[in-house]
């Protein structure tokens, strides 16, 4: 059996083992749905733009000045927005 054949459902078979499809396509695999044999349509993973596992996620990413919280910030930031 070749990768291809094992990443096609029939549209009964893919109803059917949806939770199935859904863990492969979150490890990265694509399926193809077909109806009668002839694919009709592709379930393909989403790409997370943000990949953030908890609090803390950032840590050492950001870096922060030391004036960001000084009045002369907030007030520039206030009239950037009108207040």
């Amino acid at each position: 059996m070749s990768s291809e054949a094992a990443n096609q459902f029939n549209i009964h078979d893919a109803k059917t083992h949806l939770s199935r499809i859904i863990d492969r396509v979150e490890h990265g695999e694509e399926i193809i749905i077909s109806r009668a044999g002839t694919p009709i349509a592709k379930v393909i993973p989403l790409i997370r733009t943000v990949n953030r596992t908890g609090r803390g996620s950032l840590r050492g990413s950001l870096v922060i000045a030391e004036d960001w919280d000084s009045d002369d910030v907030n007030d520039a930031i206030a009239r950037d927005f009108g207040m």
